[in-house]
């Protein structure tokens, strides 16, 4: 207040107070119970809701590059099913260590690799987000009850490095989000 006085300014001593208790809040109990809740959330979130992932390896590329960062949603397991095109974050068994794949067949569909493409139930699938032919081949294989099939983005890559396969709906952690 005295420097803007010592400058000629005049300003209303009310207004003046409540950008200084904006900028410098009073340190009270009521102040670090509000920090530590907004905290508590902000872990909870992050931690359960909406969790963070690095991606490492280049089996998502184009579509997510390697060392690249994402979001994954969790409530996606209990509130929808899942779709194809979905691009879901994988729990390896026993492991803290999860893989982000594409779904390319839900239950009841035949999934065949063959000349570079893939087929769902005999015809060749449309997918944009594949740059490069895969060089390997997979008989055909029917998808289970209460199982989808994941691949990776990136089919040029050897067959072991991206393709996840067959898995169990439990196994989805969450869906990406972007």
């Amino acid at each position: 207040y005295d420097f803007f006085k010592l400058q000629g300014i005049t300003l209303n001593h009310d207004i003046l107070k409540k950008i200084s208790q904006f900028i410098f809040p009073s340190i009270t109990k009521r102040f670090f119970v509000r920090i530590l809740i907004v905290i508590l959330i902000s872990y909870i979130f992050f931690g359960y809701i909406c969790i963070p992932i690095r991606i490492k390896g280049r089996s998502m590329e184009p579509t997510y590059k390697n060392k690249g960062f994402n979001f994954c949603w969790t409530p996606y397991t209990i509130f929808s099913t899942p779709q194809k095109n979905d691009i879901v974050l994988i729990r390896l068994a026993g492991k803290k260590v999860m893989l982000l794949k594409r779904i390319v067949a839900i239950h009841g569909d035949m999934v065949e690799f063959k000349s570079g493409k893939l087929y769902i139930n005999g015809i060749q699938a449309d997918e944009p987000y594949v740059k490069f032919p895969c060089s390997w081949e997979l008989s055909p294989r029917k998808i289970k009850k209460n199982h989808v099939y994941v691949v990776g983005d990136n089919r040029d890559m050897p067959m072991e490095n991206h393709v996840f396969g067959q898995t169990s709906l439990k196994r989805i952690a969450g869906e990406s989000l972007w």
